[in-house]
């Protein structure tokens, strides 16, 4: 999967790690809707680190599909909420 981070770049993810990256989109929409902003930023910055950490960060050249568009780590609580459908940010 290639998952893309506004501002960012794209990292390659193997699918195995797409069960830990969908419990911390769950909570993130948990947070929003319930107008947690700390609980949205600590989650937020959770799924962020997760994808680096977990994946394979890919050329600033490389122009891949992404199949999961995040937000940027400063994004607030009102312009991630518009990038969510009623999934969440992930999908699958």
């Amino acid at each position: 999967m290639i998952v893309r981070i506004m501002g960012e770049g794209q990292w390659k993810l193997d699918d195995g790690h797409f069960a830990e990256l969908n419990t911390l989109d769950d909570d993130l929409l948990a947070e929003m809707e319930s107008g947690d902003e700390e609980g949205f930023r600590r989650t937020l910055g959770a799924l962020l680190e997760a994808v680096r950490r977990l994946g394979e960060p890919l050329p600033d050249d490389a122009l891949e599909p992404s199949e999961l568009i995040l937000p940027a780590e400063e994004a607030s609580l009102d312009e991630v909420r518009e990038m969510l459908s009623d999934d969440g940010l992930i999908r699958g």
